[in-house]
């Protein structure tokens, strides 16, 4: 049993692994921070303590954000996208939410490059 009700494990759509996506942005800023794997145990943990509980393909094993490191996410809000295989995680992030130690896992510097190479079009 993975926790889930009925009505939601029916509308998800799982890879071939039994996962989905799922993106998470920071609540206050919407700053795209991470992008991590569920399984239903994993949502079904996330929706109950509203800790972002993720699904490690490395360690084959459930991982909750800042079990270790201590910058956890609180959950605020969990969204299924249109066609049930990534969810959207709205969090208050506590410290940095990359493994690198940055704030995000999406480098900044590259966003710059291509909104400079934009500008000269």
């Amino acid at each position: 049993m993975t926790g889930l009700a009925p009505e939601l494990a029916a509308r998800l759509k799982r890879n071939a692994d039994g996962l989905i996506a799922a993106v998470v942005v920071e609540h206050s800023t919407s700053d795209v921070l991470m992008m991590a794997w569920m399984n239903d145990e994993a949502l079904a943990a996330t929706l109950a303590t509203r800790r972002g509980t993720y699904w490690s393909r490395s360690r084959q094993e459930l991982w909750v954000k800042g079990a270790t490191s201590g910058h956890v996410q609180h959950v605020r809000e969990v969204r299924i996208d249109c066609d049930g295989d990534t969810v959207l995680l709205r969090v208050d992030q506590t410290g940095p939410a990359c493994h690198t130690g940055e704030r995000t896992c999406f480098d900044s510097a590259e966003r710059l490059l291509l909104a400079e190479e934009e500008n000269t079009r």
